[in-house]
């Protein structure tokens, strides 16, 4: 980007000349990209930024984007350079401690708050397992305040992400520490439970090469790469069976089948729920009776 003070940059030749650079460095969404840092930037909505595309940028602005540019052509995600991102009704902050919540995710919440519909206006107990930023019981606390929910993780900077989101979004969530494989050795031991939420760490390895660079050099490894997946849903399975809860997990649709199997030995019932691209994601497993 030329930096003379004399050459006038406005909205619109922004959102072209980033848009093409991206491109070049092979940014997914770079029309994306460069209208949130330009919102950001601007302090207004993507939209109102193509209602002032002939608006010139002052040299205070222009020194605001440009490392925000640079950052987001070097493959940091985005979420990451603008400190947030929106996960159903709330504001979620984020940054390389915990994952950047996914829309399949929200899927995952949308699919638990439709199969216990009738069950809203009950005083329910809701644990989310390995619950990075708190997106998943934030959410779940907004859309059912009556409803108790828990977040556990094993990474304190995460467990520090998620109180803070708890702070931001005003709702009451309890947030502590505890292993994907010893959940029972936690303060979910002594939770009385009637539904067990969890998006584990669920990518092998070996598909690493296949992920793409901003997800892969930037977000915490331990949060989406495991060598032992279906060990990972075997333990929260059993966990979720012995406290008599319900069961809602995101699961890596190439296991599909392997981790269905797994949890039907203890919820014969279990099924899977596809995503909203008709790939298998979610298994929903209800206590019979």
């Amino acid at each position: 980007m030329a930096s003379q003070k004399e050459e006038l940059w406005t909205v619109l030749r922004m959102l072209e000349w980033a848009t093409d650079y991206f491109k070049k460095k092979e940014i997914p969404d770079p029309r994306h990209s460069i209208e949130w840092l330009l919102a950001e930037v601007l302090e207004c909505k993507r939209l109102d930024l193509y209602l002032k595309y002939d608006r010139p940028l002052s040299q205070q602005e222009l020194d605001s984007i440009r490392p925000l540019v640079k950052r987001r052509a070097n493959h940091e995600p985005l979420q990451y350079i603008i400190g947030y991102t929106d996960f159903m009704n709330a504001r979620i902050e984020v940054n390389p401690s915990v994952l950047i919540p996914r829309i399949e995710t929200e899927q995952l919440v949308e699919l638990l708050l439709d199969k216990t519909a009738g069950f809203h206006a009950n005083k329910l107990n809701v644990l989310d397992i390995g619950t990075g930023s708190g997106c998943i019981p934030i959410s779940i606390k907004q859309a059912v305040p009556n409803w108790n929910c828990w977040g556990m993780d094993n990474s304190e900077p995460a467990l520090a992400c998620a109180k803070q989101n708890a702070t931001l979004n005003s709702v009451d969530v309890v947030f502590f520490e505890g292993d994907l494989f010893e959940p029972e050795n936690s303060e979910a031991e002594n939770l009385e439970l009637d539904l067990v939420v969890s998006n584990p760490p669920y990518i092998q390895p070996g598909e690493k090469p296949a992920i793409e660079k901003q997800v892969s050099e930037f977000e915490p490894e331990s949060a989406l790469f495991h060598d032992k997946p279906l060990e990972v849903y075997h333990s929260i399975t059993a966990f979720a069976h012995r406290k008599k809860a319900h069961l809602f997990l995101e699961l890596n649709n190439t296991l599909a089948d392997e981790i269905l199997g797994i949890v039907q030995q203890f919820y014969p019932g279990a099924k899977i729920e596809k995503d909203l691209d008709q790939n298998p994601r979610f298994i929903l497993a209800l206590i019979a009776g």
